[in-house]
């Protein structure tokens, strides 16, 4: 269950996206499905809510967001380039007006000294843009991933209220 900041963020933007006929789609990979189970938590979430796509492996990233294997070799599955390539693929399979992706170390380990526990990159496509925001958590593996849905469901919010409505292109 999400708690309750997150479910009242989830619910503020599936009246948002209602209002305006905005569709919207995931692809996660440190937060594991919790972005799409939080949307999913509120009835009539299947109004706005195309799908999500838990995306761990790097093959995952490949074969059903089409990442390119050079960008992951390149700049590693935990990158902004990565989670641009991840919102951007989610939006294209969907078919969504707005996509978010999240990729990012949420510890215990797995860090190092050039990407440390706690960094997370979200990413936001939407008509023509994709974005990348870098944030760098620093609670346990549980906080991190909470923080990171926060984040995705504040931007997903902060977007959709400027959009103008259903846009494909």
């Amino acid at each position: 269950m999400a708690d309750a900041e997150l479910r009242a963020l989830a619910e503020r933007l599936q009246g948002i996206c209602l209002g305006r006929h905005l569709t919207v789609a995931v692809a996660e990979s440190c937060t594991g499905g919790l972005v799409a189970a939080t949307l999913t938590e509120i009835p009539g979430s299947s109004g706005y809510f195309l799908g999500g796509v838990v995306s761990y492996a790097d093959s995952a990233k490949a074969g059903l967001l089409g990442v390119s294997e050079a960008t992951l070799a390149g700049h590693g599955a935990v990158s902004a380039q990565v989670a641009r390539a991840m919102a951007v693929g989610a939006r294209n399979g969907f078919g969504a007006s707005l996509a978010a992706s999240v990729t990012g170390i949420a510890g215990p380990d797995g860090g190092s000294p050039e990407k440390p526990v706690g960094l997370t990159y979200i990413g936001l496509a939407g008509a023509g843009t994709a974005e990348v925001r870098r944030c760098l958590w620093s609670g346990d593996r549980e906080a991190n991933r909470r923080e990171s849905v926060r984040e995705v469901l504040h931007w997903l919010i902060e977007r959709a209220e400027t959009s103008a409505g259903e846009d494909r292109t």
